[in-house]
């Protein structure tokens, strides 16, 4: 090993960077003197690199798919687990179902039941979004050969939407739930408890004239009541959700904001009465 002189480092020491100044210097003036020799001497190192990138990169993208494969098996087996859950509880639901259903159909043999008529319905397009006299209406489009009437249920794919409440020719508006005209009577599903679901001209209707023992419950699903052969009973209308103010609302199934299509449902029940239809007492004869 050469050993040098403390005088010959400190002077080799102060000459580097001066020395790499003007390398540096010396490479930027050949560079501009013959631009096409530095691109020659570029390419040629790339071309002479470009193999060896080509064998470093192979291992790596094979290790990254490698780890891919790895973490797509770790994600299947946790599938796969949760999916053996999901079928075990599934298989459990049905035995229920299963034995339910039987015992539904027992009773109701003993009862002497005697089940409904299946309820027919038209589906019909939404054109508008126009109230007309109500705030909250939409408007159908019927063809001439479907027979609509006023009081029919309007029902999207998930729940109650309204009622029929004018029919023309070839067109009819469905009053919808949240319209502050509409009164439904319904039933909250855990107690029992019947109530009114007031529409409030806002996304959310209320319910009224529920019976002070039975509050409705945070997540109570409400249903129709067949209160006054109005509506049929059972028809999914929406959960509980307390609002701000404390005041129970139902957050409903129906997707009102975005209705493209309603089936409207024919259940034989009397609807919406005419003022004509309503019974008048008769005068009573003078003594």
């Amino acid at each position: 090993m050469i050993r040098l002189s403390i005088p010959l480092r400190q002077a080799l020491s102060r000459l580097s960077l001066p020395v790499l100044i003007a390398a540096a210097l010396g490479i930027m003036l050949l560079g501009k003197a013959d631009t096409a020799m530095v691109e020659r001497g570029r390419m040629a190192l790339a071309d002479t690199l470009a193999p060896v990138y080509g064998l470093i990169t192979e291992p790596v993208s094979a290790v990254r798919g490698l780890l891919s494969e790895l973490a797509e098996w770790r994600d299947l087996r946790a599938e796969n687990a949760r999916l053996r859950d999901e079928n075990a509880r599934l298989h459990r639901w049905q035995a229920a179902a299963l034995s339910l259903g039987s015992e539904n159909a027992l009773l109701r043999r003993q009862l002497g039941f005697l089940p409904e008529a299946p309820a027919s319905f038209h589906t019909a397009r939404v054109v508008a979004d126009a109230g007309g006299t109500y705030a909250r209406a939409v408007l159908l489009a019927v063809p001439p050969d479907v027979p609509l009437r006023k009081g029919q249920v309007a029902l999207d794919e998930r729940g109650l939407a309204g009622r029929v409440t004018e029919v023309g020719s070839r067109s009819a508006r469905v009053l919808l739930v949240t319209d502050m005209n509409s009164r439904i009577p319904v039933v909250l599903e855990r107690s029992r408890a019947r109530a009114m679901l007031a529409g409030t001209n806002g996304r959310l209707p209320r319910l009224e004239h529920y019976p002070a023992d039975a509050p409705p419950q945070e997540g109570e699903r409400v249903v129709t009541s067949a209160e006054a052969g109005v509506f049929p009973a059972g028809l999914p209308v929406g959960v509980v959700r307390r609002g701000a103010n404390g005041t129970p609302e139902v957050e409903l199934f129906a997707r009102l904001d975005r209705l493209d299509m309603l089936r409207i449902f024919e259940f034989g029940l009397s609807g919406i009465l005419p003022p004509e239809a309503v019974a008048r007492p008769e005068p009573r004869a003078r003594r």
